[in-house]
C-alpha cells in the first residue's frame, strides 16, 4: 500500500439543539407558566490515537465529517440530547495544524490520546429561563449555536521504532522483507524504494516493532539530490537506525567508508539530533563476497571507520544473520523502553 503521510479533512462539530417555547399544562394548576427546556449541545470533533494504524490512508477518499446535532429542548423544562462526539482514529505521531492558519492544533503520540480539533455549538436557551417577576409568560428563546467548522491539515511522522539508512540498492526494502510481512519492491536498479514502507517484525507471539524503510540517501541530499532526504523527518522518532551498506560495491575499505561518512554528513546537515540517534552497521550482501574474505574486509571496514558501536553482518536476500540482528533490536528497544518509563515515574515524582 502506498504510504500516505499528509491529507487534508474537512470537519464540522454539531450544532446545539433550539431552546423550546413551551408553557405548563397540567389539571388542577392553573397560570402553569413557562416550562421550555434547553437545547442539548453540539457533538464534538475527536482524534483518538490508535496503536494500530500505521498511514492517513483511511482519510484518501472519506474527506468530510460531521458531528451529530443537539437535539431541541422539550416542555416540562426537559434538556435536549447532546450531540455524541465524533472521534477519528489517527496514527501515533499525527500533527494536526489548521489547513487556513497554519496554526499548529496539536500532536497525537499515546495511544487512546483524544485531541479535539472542533467544539460543537452550545444548545439554545428555552423560554422558562425568561421568566421574571414582570413577564410571567415569556415567548422569548434562544437559538442553538453552530459548531466549529475548520480545514484541518494531518501529517503523519511514523512512529517506527527501528529505521534503515544507506544508499540505493544497499538492500534496505530486500532486508525488511526478510524480517517482516512487508512486501515493499525489489530492483536492481536505484530508487526502486519511492516512498516510505513500514514493516511490523514479530519477535515471538507477544513482542515485535515497526521498522521503516525510507528512499535511499545521496551525497548532497540536504541540498535536494535525490529523494530521501524529504523523508528522513520520518526517522525523528525511531529509536535505533540501521545504517546498511553494500559490502559488493566496492573491494577498498576507504570506499565503503567514505559512503558511510557521507551519510552522516548528509544526516548532521539535515537534523543534529537526529545524527545523534543510536546507529548500528549493517554490513550487507555478505554472501556476494568469497568465503575467505569477507571476514577480512569487514574488519578493514570497522578498523577504518573507528566504529566502537554494534555491527551486523549478513546477507539480506538470504536471511542470513537477520534473524540474531532482530533478536538483538527487541532487546535493546526494551531497554530503551524501561529507561524511558523510569524518567517518567521519576519526573511525576518530582511534579
Amino acid at each position: 500500500m502506498k504510504f500516505v503521510d499528509e491529507v487534508t479533512i474537512h470537519v464540522d462539530a454539531g450544532r446545539g439543539g433550539n431552546g423550546t417555547l413551551s408553557f405548563r399544562r397540567e389539571k388542577f394548576v392553573p397560570m402553569g407558566g413557562p416550562d421550555g427546556g434547553d437545547g442539548g449541545d453540539g457533538g464534538d470533533v475527536w482524534l483518538v490515537g490508535r496503536e494500530g494504524l500505521n498511514t492517513l490512508a483511511d482519510y484518501r477518499h472519506t474527506r468530510d465529517f460531521r458531528a451529530p446535532h443537539g437535539q431541541k429542548g422539550g416542555g416540562k423544562n426537559c434538556t435536549g440530547r447532546r450531540g455524541e462526539d465524533l472521534e477519528l482514529p489517527v496514527p501515533l505521531g499525527t500533527k494536526v495544524m489548521d489547513a487556513d492558519t497554519q496554526e499548529v492544533i496539536g500532536e497525537v503520540t499515546r495511544e487512546a490520546q483524544r485531541l479535539l480539533v472542533a467544539r460543537g455549538g452550545r444548545g439554545g436557551l428555552g423560554n422558562a429561563h425568561f421568566k421574571s417577576s414582570v413577564n410571567r409568560a415569556p415567548t422569548r428563546t434562544i437559538p442553538g449555536q453552530a459548531g466549529e467548522s475548520r480545514e484541518l491539515l494531518l501529517e503523519l511522522q511514523v512512529l517506527a521504532d527501528v529505521g534503515l539508512l544507506g544508499l540505493p540498492n544497499a538492500g534496505k526494502s530486500t532486508f525488511l522483507r526478510a524480517v517482516s510481512q512487508a512486501r515493499p519492491k525489489v530492483a536492481d536498479y536505484p530508487f526502486t524504494t519511492l516512498h516510505p514502507h513500514l514493516g511490523v517484525v514479530r519477535v515471538d507471539e507477544e513482542r515485535g516493532f515497526v521498522v521503516a524503510d525510507i528512499p535511499g540517501l545521496i551525497e548532497g541530499a540536504a541540498e535536494g539530490a535525490g529523494l530521501g532526504i524529504q523523508f528522513l523527518r520520518h526517522l525523528r522518532r525511531t529509536r535505533v537506525l540501521l545504517h546498511l551498506v553494500d559490502m559488493s560495491q566496492s573491494e577498498s575499505a576507504k570506499e565503503l567508508a567514505a559512503t558511510v561518512r557521507t551519510l552522516e554528513q548528509e544526516l548532521k546537515k539535515f537534523d543534529k539530533k537526529l545524527a545523534a540517534h543510536e546507529r548500528w552497521l549493517v554490513l550487507n550482501k555478505m554472501d556476494l563476497l568469497p568465503e575467505d574474505e569477507r571476514e577480512a574486509r569487514a574488519a578493514a571496514l570497522i578498523k577504518s571507520l573507528r566504529w566502537k558501536k554494534p555491527v551486523y553482518r549478513i546477507s539480506a536476500i538470504k536471511g542470513e544473520g537477520c534473524r540474531q540482528l532482530t533478536y538483538d533490536l527487541m532487546q535493546r528497544l526494551e531497554q530503551l523502553n524501561k529507561k524511558t518509563k523510569t524518567k517518567r515515574h521519576v519526573a511525576e515524582e518530582n511534579s
